[in-house]
């Protein structure tokens, strides 16, 4: 009768602390990247849940004007699939271009470029981790350690704003 008695106290305890760990879980509704800082945020409302260091794009002053430019692109989007098979681990991509940009290179007499991700590291850079934010090394996109993509990739679905300040 006592393991019974125990074993059911186990068992509400586990389920309580399941219930608990489900609920401290943010429901991301925007991500913020400040480029100048090197800074990604995911915010609940107005409340920032969790922060990470990235690498941009190899020249990341700018808004993205054109393919090649290794710029990072700056404005408003949406963070519209994911590609689990990535070579950079896993990575979701942002709805560059949207009608502005492409507008903007058509005038310009260039392609936009696209397939701007936020997206962990390939196997090759995999070993520095956080220390891979050092430098900037993308063609554009939004480079987080592979840990803190896994952790990206199950807080933010796919629909989600994110906001990429200069």
């Amino acid at each position: 009768r006592r393991l019974l008695t125990h074993g059911a106290l186990a068992a509400v305890g586990l389920g309580a602390a399941r219930g608990a760990a489900a609920r401290q879980t943010p429901e991301v509704d925007l991500v913020l990247v400040e480029k100048r800082r090197r800074r990604l945020t995911l915010f609940q409302g107005d409340q920032a849940v969790r922060t990470y260091r990235v690498a941009l794009g190899r020249n990341p002053v700018g808004h993205k004007r054109r393919e090649g430019d290794g710029r990072t692109p700056e404005g408003r989007y949406i963070l519209d699939w994911r590609n689990p098979q990535s070579r950079f681990h896993l990575s979701t991509h942002v709805s560059y271009p949207n009608r502005r940009d492409t507008l903007a290179a058509r005038q310009r007499g260039v392609a936009p470029g696209g397939a701007i991700m936020i997206h962990g590291l390939p196997p090759r850079l995999a070993h520095l981790g956080h220390n891979h934010s050092r430098w900037d090394w993308t063609e554009g996109c939004i480079a987080v350690s592979n840990l803190e993509m896994e952790e990206i990739w199950r807080l933010v679905e796919d629909g989600k704003p994110v906001l990429i300040r200069p």
